[in-house]
């Protein structure tokens, strides 16, 4: 497993911050019973970076909390059957891992968010992280059904690594 971890924002986020969201994206792959050691790039930034990304590559004219840009088409959510068809796309050529994608996170916006929601810096940054990872395994949250298994799946990623909304 390989997470590359990247950070404009200025000081800490948090105590230990690189380990636990690599931590939740180890989880996530588990969770999803991915067959292949993955990888994935993870930047955190602020609102005004990430609302650039957003207008740019959404086409969305302000800030967000997360982006994710997935490097798979999957047949289905989760479902990885036919990926080692395409290698020379899906896989890095030396390593042999699943590259997922980009994960980019507004520290700045998580920081907010955690403040209304009444729950630590932590907890919103593995919460975004986790969210972020099931959208690269090909989730998404379009109608309510699929929002509905989305955040049970977030909900019980964070419970199996003990980050509670009242968790420090």
């Amino acid at each position: 497993m390989a997470f590359y971890f990247e950070s404009e924002w200025e000081g800490e986020v948090f105590p230990d911050c690189e380990n636990v969201l690599s931590q939740v994206f180890e989880k996530a792959c588990d969770y999803v019973r991915c067959p292949y050691e993955c990888s994935v790039n993870m930047l955190l930034t602020d609102n005004t970076a990430i609302h650039s990304m957003n207008k740019e590559f959404r086409g969305i004219d302000r800030e967000t909390d997360v982006l994710s840009f997935p490097m798979v088409d999957y047949k289905e959510p989760g479902n990885f059957d036919g990926l080692e068809d395409h290698q020379e796309e899906y896989f890095e050529p030396d390593s042999g891992e699943l590259l997922l994608g980009d994960i980019v996170i507004s520290v700045e916006k998580a920081i907010a968010q955690a403040a209304e929601y009444g729950h630590s810096v932590k907890r919103e940054m593995a919460f975004l992280t986790a969210h972020s990872m099931l959208h690269l395994f090909g989730y998404d949250h379009m109608d309510d059904a699929e929002r509905e298994e989305m955040e049970r799946m977030q909900e019980e990623i964070l419970a199996e690594l003990g980050i509670s909304r009242d968790a420090e």
